[in-house]
């Protein structure tokens, strides 16, 4: 690993801090060298399972979301670029490799190996925690021909996406009738708006259009389509173009690519809070509460806490400005991790898991599955412990090629990062009580826009210069 550290975090409950630090220093464990199967630094990163080395689209955009806080120490991009390498004549990335042979695995149940497009969704990201525009213009030629691949292979005559259930991943959830899944549409659509995101920052108006009105037209059929007022809610639809009655966590994707409106997204988010459909005491159950098939064990996708969903769902909240009821999802998602890493019971081993139990403390149970949930399972609990602890508990959001760092707190707290590595500027900010009142101290090695948003409260804008400063929040 290279010399710099990662960075440091600051927070009142040092359990968090803990948990954090325990991520990166368990993720060197999964970088494998593919001919080998031995842990190395310029590997990928790698669940093995069982003497098969897969590596997972899925699990690979998701990482990216966490890597790029390493200060360079993990790659963020690598696995996302096996998967470009692989790309086909006819612009196919399948979603599963046996990394050791290069061949995809196309099982009966998704033959294509069609999995979630989040790629531009990915790069959007990798682009504003690293400002390389280069990469970009690389890269898009490889997005485009797989989105234009998705669209001749499985797009119907209604605009919508018909794909097997399985291309989720959601291996378990009752949704065997779905022929068009809420899940594969509204992540078409997060793909489509950042392909035109990328387009513009490409100053491509071309590229930049031909996308957005994709995104428009799958909005529209999605809200025409698959909302249901009845339930609140957003459904897979049979072949017949049916509304299935299943409420799953497949049906917030759709916040993520802002599909509701005010109205609609009022509704969809009160799901959330409601004890008798997602609001479980371990926020967010895979299926409602209210299902006949619901299990408070977990049982795989009916009921499980999955943290990259957990991820996706907060995500979706900051796009409609909930950036206090995400925090809070967070915290309570961290305190459940939190508790199967450190058991209070002495004899129980603790670690992190790939799926928890909706009700209580613990890991998931899929009963006659012994191989679920996967213990030390970082391509997810990652999420929570570094992205969500870093932009949601923390609550920072930064944009390189903006020059902008935007803190956004409910309230004042002892917290803060030390040595965020930005491209060759090491960025430190904290928040302390002086006798002076609250203060922010600063570093950093080039001029950046610093905007401090006290949610309620106040909200400011400031350029901050190189070197160390502090400024007092009475006098904003």
């Amino acid at each position: 690993m290279n010399k710099h550290d990662f960075p440091k975090i600051h927070f009142y409950d040092q359990d968090f801090v803990d948990i954090y630090n325990k991520s990166w220093n368990m993720l060197s464990d999964y970088w494998i060298d593919p001919k080998s199967g031995e842990k190395a630094a310029d590997g990928y990163f790698i669940y093995p399972m069982n003497d098969r080395l897969v590596i997972d689209q899925f699990e690979s955009i998701f990482s990216s979301f966490f890597l790029v806080y390493s200060n360079r120490n993990f790659d963020a991009n690598k696995n996302i670029d096996y998967f470009y390498a692989h790309q086909e004549e006819n612009g196919a990335i399948r979603w599963q490799y046996d990394i050791k042979t290069n061949q995809p695995i196309l099982p009966p149940e998704n033959p294509e190996g069609v999995g979630l497009p989040l790629f531009a969704w990915a790069e959007f990201n990798l682009y504003h925690k690293s400002a390389n525009k280069k990469r970009i213009k690389e890269v898009m030629p490889i997005l485009q021909k797989h989105m234009a691949w998705i669209e001749e292979t499985f797009k119907q005559e209604n605009g919508l996406y018909a794909v097997p259930a399985a291309a989720s991943t959601m291996m378990n959830a009752p949704r065997e009738k779905a022929y068009y899944p809420i899940d594969f549409n509204a992540a078409m659509a997060i793909n489509a708006s950042h392909m035109s995101a990328l387009g513009d920052i490409l100053n491509d108006k071309e590229l930049s259009f031909q996308y957005r009105r994709l995104y428009f037209s799958i909005k529209t059929r999605i809200n025409s389509m698959m909302w249901d007022n009845e339930t609140g809610f957003y459904h897979d639809l049979d072949k017949e173009g049916n509304r299935l009655p299943e409420k799953t966590i497949a049906g917030f994707w759709p916040l993520l690519a802002e599909i509701p409106n005010a109205d609609k997204s009022e509704v969809l988010i009160a799901h959330l809070n409601n004890p008798k459909t997602f609001g479980t005491d371990h926020p967010f159950p895979s299926l409602s509460a209210d299902s006949p098939n619901f299990s408070e064990n977990g049982e795989g996708f009916r009921g499980s806490v999955f943290p990259m969903l957990n991820f996706m769902i907060i995500k979706g909240l900051e796009k409609y400005q909930q950036y206090e009821f995400a925090r809070e999802c967070a915290i309570r998602h961290l305190y459940f991790i939190l508790e199967g890493l450190i058991p209070n019971d002495d004899n129980k081993k603790g670690d992190v898991y790939e799926a928890y139990l909706p009700c209580k403390e613990g890991k998931a149970i899929w009963t006659g599955k012994d191989d679920f949930p996967r213990p030390h399972f970082l391509a997810g609990t990652g999420l929570s412990a570094i992205a969500l602890m870093i932009e949601n508990v923390i609550g920072l959001s930064i944009s390189l090629p903006r020059k902008t760092v935007d803190w956004v707190i409910p309230n004042l707290e002892i917290m803060g990062i030390e040595n965020l590595s930005l491209k060759r500027n090491l960025i430190t900010i904290l928040s302390n009580k002086s006798n002076r009142g609250w203060e922010i101290q600063m570093e950093s090695e080039k001029l950046y826009y610093f905007t401090i948003n006290i949610i309620d409260q106040k909200k400011k804008t400031l350029p901050i210069p190189s070197g160390k400063c502090s400024m007092l929040i009475d006098k904003l």
